[in-house]
């Protein structure tokens, strides 16, 4: 994540907060924490202002919510039973075998585009199986960036399924959709439930 991006969401995190402070846990969250247990550590990966930690936390999972962002990351400290972790993405790759659950929605598509892989290989480490991971991501090719300044990396749904799939992922869910976003502009997206070990997929 490059410095003009965390910037932006530096500059802007109290709009940004305001905009989603009021959604309540989505339905891809409550999947996503329906194959886990109480107290199992999870981990919200480009958390944002922490709503969906703050949700996770109140379905009982122990949970570490991570950004780059100060502004952010300044927020989530005030979230009880939420441990705020001020750090890049990067981060993951000391911390083996550490989760129950990565919750990454749409934070990974402000990764440089040749360092997805290095990312995703750091998931997989960091999960202990049977790990369940969300991504989230906006649809596309190449790398731009939008008038607010934020770089965005763009892949598509067929690549990053077998992505995951090469890392041992069952794909459990896949859900299409499009949404209009900080920059006011209608964006196509791609939201991925996967797992370590399951033994189904829909793709």
């Amino acid at each position: 994540m490059d410095r003009e991006t965390i910037g932006v969401y530096d500059a802007r995190h109290r709009e940004y907060a305001s905009r989603f402070s009021d959604q309540d846990a989505s339905d891809s969250l409550q999947a996503f924490a329906s194959g886990l247990s109480a107290g199992q550590r999870v981990l919200d990966l480009g958390c944002g202002p922490g709503n969906a930690a703050r949700s996770m936390a109140a379905m009982g999972l122990s949970v570490s919510a991570l950004d780059a962002c100060e502004g952010m990351i300044a927020r989530v400290r005030g979230i009880e039973g939420v441990e705020a972790i001020h750090a890049d993405f990067f981060w993951l790759d000391q911390h083996w075998a550490a989760f129950h659950g990565i919750w990454a929605n749409f934070s990974l598509l402000h990764a440089a585009e040749d360092e997805l892989d290095l990312h995703l290989d750091a998931i997989r480490a960091a999960l202990l199986p049977p790990g369940r991971l969300h991504l989230g991501m906006k649809t596309g090719s190449g790398t731009k960036r939008d008038h607010l300044g934020r770089r965005y990396a763009y892949f598509g749904r067929n690549d990053l399924l077998a992505r995951l799939q090469r890392r041992g992922f069952s794909i459990l869910s896949v859900h299409e959709g499009e949404e209009v976003g900080l920059a006011g502009n209608p964006d196509p997206f791609v939201l991925i439930l996967a797992e370590l070990g399951a033994g189904s997929e829909a793709v």
